[in-house]
């Protein structure tokens, strides 16, 4: 199924979800459809909420701090974000699902003049077929060492290690010297491996390649995992060093923060 059409079947499966909240139970105009969230699980507000604490303990963002988004979705972590910073502080976000940015566009940016939100035209076998824009040629459209805080949650799992190196790079250059950033993997290491040849893992990574791992090998974007060293490498040669390793619950991780593999990284 294509995501244009993966996307349709989704709205039209919450459609009388969707009507009934919106007449009946008056749904916040600040939370999305649920036929329109194409990322994530669980509640969307208290995912929300969980990520904007975790970016402010492991990424040290103040309200009048300055942070980027990268793959914001429909605005998962930018929602909660609208009551933490200050006018003062700056947050901008940008994603190649065109539908949540318009829905950003049009429910946050209004209301709250320091969120920006930016549709970028970027191939994805799992979000966007339209194009042939490519990820691993992208430059983030921000000015270098502007940022506190970078974040991406569930981007580098659905990315070829082209596009991730390229988007390393472009982080090392954005963030302020001390910045740091917050993104998820899969991350395989020997306890890992360990636990998949086990089927002790949630997810299966069957297609090993060099240095990564494709839950599919037709749809290549669907999950990507990576070997920890080469991850850590490409990390390093982009000017950033990991300060903080939480294994993830997919990997049944001991007391994970997430259910990906979470990272903090810092410029050097």
């Amino acid at each position: 199924m294509t995501p244009r059409l993966r996307f349709l079947a989704r709205r039209i499966y919450y459609f009388p979800y969707d009507i009934y909240m919106k007449l009946v139970k008056r749904r916040d105009d600040m939370i999305p459809p649920k036929g329109m969230i194409f990322i994530g699980s669980g509640d969307f507000r208290q995912q929300g909420e969980r990520l904007k604490n975790l970016v402010i303990e492991h990424t040290g963002l103040k309200p009048e701090g300055k942070i980027l988004d990268v793959g914001c979705g429909i605005g998962r972590l930018a929602i909660p974000l609208t009551r933490y910073l200050s006018p003062e502080g700056k947050y901008e976000g940008f994603d190649i699902v065109e539908m949540g940015i318009r829905w950003c566009n049009r429910n946050i940016a209004p209301k709250y003049p320091n969120f920006h939100f930016l549709y970028v035209d970027l191939k994805n076998d799992l979000y966007n077929l339209s194009t042939e824009n490519e990820a691993k040629s992208f430059q983030f459209p921000y000015p270098r060492n502007s940022f506190d805080s970078v974040v991406l949650t569930s981007v580098f799992t659905h990315m070829m290690p082209d596009d991730v190196k390229h988007y390393l790079e472009q982080i090392s250059q954005v963030l302020k010297d001390g910045g740091r950033c917050m993104a998820t993997f899969f991350i395989i290491d020997e306890d890992v491996r360990k636990a998949m040849d086990d089927k002790r893992t949630t997810f299966e990574f069957n297609h090993a390649y060099n240095g990564y791992y494709l839950m599919s090998a037709n749809v290549k974007e669907a999950n990507v995992a990576y070997e920890e060293n080469y991850l850590y490498d490409m990390i390093s040669q982009s000017g950033m060093q990991v300060i903080l390793k939480s294994r993830g619950g997919w990997s049944k991780g001991c007391e994970p923060l997430d259910f990906q593999d979470l990272l903090i990284l810092a410029k050097k």
